[in-house]
């Protein structure tokens, strides 16, 4: 698995957030990433924002056994472990792992939940073979979660979204009979349309006060969209992150502040073809619900989710 330093010019370029697949350059080699990018998502204030929903779709559907694919610094699974699930945690970037260890560290001689919670290197292409850091439950799953966009930063590396295909395959894998995938993915289908974010009251996953701004790029070939770019701009100040190499912005009020950069990639999934390639595993019959930002249903007709949130069971 590449463990390269990506950043150029100051800007942390990367085709994933190093929690996809093997070959693909981890974001967070150098440490300082994976702090700053603690700060855009919020840390609890994040799960504050829907932890009522997920714990709601869990319990309708019985769930006690948990693997998040995508755990990231651990913001998720801690919240499941605190609501008495039982949790195994995967990313493949050990940077982002090395705050869930810290956290779970501080915890686990007080909370026998936290003392049970397992957390490993894994690699969506390859989620059988990661016995060596957390240990599969006998029989499957009750539940797979691969929340907050992160799906999309996986590439598309042939162009028939095959690799896209394994993955989901994978996850159908994990769970047992009757267990639930919970995944997700931005409203591509508007940001393709009008070349920008949603203007959603909801932020959902990334609740941080420190966005200075959010650039939004849209890559179309012969027509298509095969890429959408964002461009993040963190404020640093006060933190102890920023260095002589970060540039400065001003905000409305006047302040110079400086910031650190993330140029992220994400597959442009629409709406209509990630139906396809989760009814594709699961089977178009399969019970499958699409939540908007997470809600049961949109406050008004008028309202554009920002993200898409699909629940998906496998077949008894």
């Amino acid at each position: 698995m590449s463990k390269t330093n990506t950043k150029v010019d100051g800007v942390f370029r990367t085709r994933s957030l190093g929690i996809a697949a093997s070959g693909v350059q981890d974001q967070y080699s150098d440490g300082k990433a994976a702090k700053v990018w603690h700060l855009y998502i919020g840390g609890k204030k994040r799960t504050n924002e829907y932890s009522d929903s997920i714990i709601r779709v869990l319990k309708e559907n019985n769930v006690q056994t948990v693997l998040d694919a995508a755990c990231g610094t651990g913001v998720d699974s801690i919240l499941l472990v605190e609501a008495g699930f039982t949790v195994k945690s995967v990313d493949a970037s050990d940077k982002m792992l090395k705050y869930a260890h810290k956290l779970r560290w501080q915890r686990h001689s007080t909370e026998k939940a936290f003392e049970d919670w397992e957390i490993g290197e894994g690699d969506w292409l390859d989620l059988e073979n990661c016995e060596d850091s957390i240990h599969h439950p006998e029989g499957g799953y009750d539940c797979v979660i691969c929340i907050g966009n992160s799906f999309a930063h996986l590439p598309d590396f042939v162009g028939d979204q095959s690799t896209h295909r394994r993955a989901i395959s994978n996850f159908h894998k994990m769970l047992k009979p009757g267990g639930v995938l919970i995944i997700d993915h931005r409203n591509y289908d508007h940001i393709i349309k009008f070349g920008k974010l949603p203007n959603s009251s909801s932020k959902l996953y990334y609740q941080g006060d420190r966005i200075h701004r959010i650039k939004t790029s849209v890559l179309t070939v012969d027509g298509d969209c095969t890429m959408i770019t964002l461009d993040y701009e963190i404020d640093i100040s006060g933190t102890g992150l920023a260095d002589s190499t970060d540039p400065m912005r001003e905000k409305a009020d006047g302040t110079l502040i400086p910031i650190s950069q993330f140029r992220l990639s994400y597959y442009p999934h629409t709406l209509a073809k990630f139906n396809a390639l989760l009814e594709d595993e699961f089977g178009a019959d399969a019970d499958h619900q699409i939540l908007p930002d997470f809600m049961a249903k949109k406050p008004d007709e008028s309202y554009v989710p920002s993200y898409l949130v699909h629940i998906i069971k496998r077949k008894e």
